[in-house]
């Protein structure tokens, strides 16, 4: 939870929202507000969710539960015009996080998270399944923070081999990148596109098998300058050349 726009605190709410509702606020989010923020009954929030928020005002606050009541709403996008997608290796602990969050607030629209050879994380299913539901909260902390009124999609983990080998043939407009320190042509080379798919690798890059696959699927190797960046930074940098290229920037 949040606070931007305003300096009203903004909390993403899952539930139906309509003028008039009183609705309970999430654990976390709920927590913050008492214990941190020291709310009380009477403060003004922002509730949001699926593209539209509302001015609410506490009603209650107890141990256990904040509740808040609906004043009245708006459907405000904060969206990027370009869809981007992000597949991005998975990384370890705090920089998965920080590329998460600092995509969201880059406008990225969906996070598939992947499994390389290279990968230095590996999460068994029920690790899998807790990392995601972390993952989740790091992309609703990320939209209560910078404004956005939709949560980006986040997909289970899969294999990168198995994730190509199951993408359809690249829609009309759409750009797909693979981000790779040893290509030749940079974002700049290429026509404005409708949509992109970003691929960005792990510490150690993707293999020579699953580079020779994303580039039969489509993806277009691009390099972000002579530099290697780490895996933290490489996809956050291309979306912001992205944004600033054909995006809202």
């Amino acid at each position: 939870m949040r606070r931007a726009h305003g300096n009203l605190t903004r909390i993403h709410v899952p539930a139906t929202l309509a003028p008039g509702a009183v609705v309970a606020v999430p654990p976390a989010a709920a927590h913050h507000l008492v214990h941190v923020l020291r709310a009380a009954v009477g403060d003004e929030v922002v509730v949001f969710r699926d593209g539209v928020e509302f001015t609410a005002v506490i009603t209650r606050i107890d141990k256990h539960a904040v509740t808040v009541k609906l004043v009245s709403g708006n459907a405000i996008g904060r969206e990027t015009p370009l869809a981007c997608v992000l597949a991005q290796a998975i990384s370890s602990g705090e920089r998965m996080d920080l590329t998460l969050q600092k995509a969201v607030e880059l406008g990225i629209a969906g996070v598939q998270p992947l499994y390389s050879e290279r990968s230095v994380v590996r999460l068994d299913a029920e690790r899998a399944e807790k990392r995601v539901a972390h993952w989740q909260q790091v992309l609703i902390g990320a939209c209560e923070q910078c404004g956005r009124n939709i949560i980006p999609g986040l997909a289970a983990p899969v294999p990168v081999i198995d994730w190509l080998g199951a993408l359809p043939s690249a829609g009309a407009g759409e750009l797909r990148v693979l981000l790779s320190p040893h290509a030749s042509s940079r974002f700049a080379d290429l026509p404005p596109p409708r949509s992109v798919t970003l691929l960005a690798g792990p510490e150690g890059g993707f293999t020579a098998v699953e580079t020779g696959l994303a580039v039969r699927r489509g993806f277009v190797a691009l390099r972000l300058g002579p530099r290697v960046l780490r895996t933290e930074t490489a996809a956050l940098a291309a979306l912001a050349a992205i944004n600033t290229l054909w995006g809202d920037f």
